[in-house]
């Protein structure tokens, strides 16, 4: 069965699916060095996610400065605008790993969902356990 769906259906969902993709994915983009706010929805776009309007982009670069994932430095223009330049700190290189791991554990998981093949099971606990279960001595994780 083919499906017939209308631009701006597809156009709402991807909207969707970039609410929750936004985030990991300016981190990834900022993970190589600054970049400032048009170049990075150039690359986002270039990288096949559309367009991101700045209402979008910067409140999103906002949230992450405030969260301590980005720093921020304001630029004077050579021969135009002024323009802030963002990098990652420390806690957002961090942040960029495990949302990589995280992400493809996700994806995986939902591509198999769609596609009705099974699920790849969870990988193995890292770390150590948050408790023993003093009846069985099992280890307690996340």
């Amino acid at each position: 069965m083919t499906s017939r769906r209308q631009p701006e259906e597809t156009d709402g969902r991807r909207a969707q699916w970039l609410k929750g993709v936004l985030e990991p994915c300016l981190l990834g983009v900022l993970a190589p060095g600054e970049a400032y706010g048009y170049e990075i929805a150039q690359q986002l776009q270039r990288a096949g996610l559309g367009e991101v309007k700045g209402g979008t982009l910067y409140p999103r670069l906002s949230a992450m400065e405030t969260a301590g994932l980005v720093e921020v430095e304001w630029r004077a223009g050579d021969s135009g605008p002024g323009r802030k330049y963002y990098r990652l700190t420390p806690a957002g290189r961090v942040a960029q790993q495990e949302a990589a791991a995280d992400f493809r554990r996700f994806a995986a998981v939902t591509l198999a969902l769609i596609e009705g093949t099974p699920v790849p099971p969870p990988p193995p606990p890292t770390g150590p356990p948050l408790a023993v279960d003093p009846v069985n001595r099992e280890e307690i994780r996340r």
